[in-house]
């Protein structure tokens, strides 16, 4: 089973000025949690073990999130605050580590990826872009199912998810020869980046989930820059795609870009509306606002 996962957050936030000015985007909070929490959380219900954050200099309020914090949980205990106390002791289940490692120049994801070589070490590894919120009520995400794919397969994982045609030009488009129902991987045999609308192989766009073999790495190593000067990752997966089988996974649940302000709010809508606590005064809420 694949047990390390790499988060890159080392990007600016550009999309989500002026709020990133002085807050990592990752921190900004989907109703009452930062949104990076959603994505360790669907990495954790995955199976992965270890976080690997690739981070910047101005990020460290994320690594101290997900680290321990004495005098709040003292204070919280002398002042008999045992379910916020619950709360924020158990962020991380015991089992699980966060280690961080610095991108020391914005180069692409691809190169994000790379930092992270010496912690993966040999090992099959799984990306998650924080940006992209993946929600599944299912009992099993669509990571697990990826992983368990990858188990079976020893073949790379791409999420994908179907995007209205009109719209292909926004996204990556995978080439494959037909589409895979929800929760099935086909064999991918290409990317597309932005194609023109009317030329797109499919309407499957990449999520920002990906299942890797260990040899990715030395394949990044490799690489060289590609569009926008920066080491692309996707570059690597087609250069895997000569030697091995790269597989295109069709997603169930659904996504939300909490890159873009537009998707930041649709997350909110969608994830307020289903909290446990607040879930039903928040849908009064918005009733009352519709009227």
């Amino acid at each position: 089973m694949i047990k390390k996962a790499i988060l890159p957050v080392a990007g600016l936030g550009t999309r989500f000025l002026p709020a990133s000015k002085s807050i990592p985007k990752e921190m900004v909070t989907v109703v009452d949690r930062p949104a990076i929490e959603y994505v360790v959380k669907e990495a954790i219900e995955a199976g992965i073990e270890q976080i690997i954050l690739v981070t910047h200099s101005s990020k460290a309020s994320i690594e101290n999130y997900f680290d321990r914090n004495f005098e709040l949980e003292t204070t919280l205990e002398q002042k008999q605050k045992f379910d916020l106390l619950k709360e924020i002791t158990e962020i991380l289940p015991p089992h699980v580590s966060v280690v961080s490692v610095r991108q020391p120049q914005p180069l692409g994801l691809g190169h994000a990826v790379l930092c992270a070589k010496d912690i993966v070490g040999n090992e099959a590894f799984a990306v998650l872009l924080p940006d992209v919120l993946v929600k599944d009520d299912s009992h099993e995400n669509d990571l697990a199912r990826m992983i368990q794919r990858f188990d079976r397969s020893d073949a790379a994982q791409i999420m994908v998810e179907a995007v209205p045609n009109h719209m292909v030009d926004q996204y990556g488009i995978v080439d494959v020869a037909q589409s895979p129902d929800e929760g099935e991987s086909i064999i991918m045999q290409g990317i597309v980046e932005k194609p023109t609308v009317g030329t797109a192989p499919s309407n499957l766009s990449v999520v920002g989930r990906y299942v890797l073999p260990a040899k990715i790495m030395s394949l990044l190593e490799n690489t060289p820059r590609g569009a926008g000067n920066e080491i692309q990752l996707t570059d690597a997966i087609a250069m895997l795609q000569k030697s091995e089988v790269v597989e295109a996974y069709r997603m169930k649940g659904k996504t939300f870009d909490c890159g873009s302000k537009l998707g930041y709010l649709k997350a909110v809508l969608h994830y307020g509306i289903d909290h446990p606590k607040l879930g039903s005064d928040f849908k009064s809420l918005i009733q009352d606002l519709t009227l």
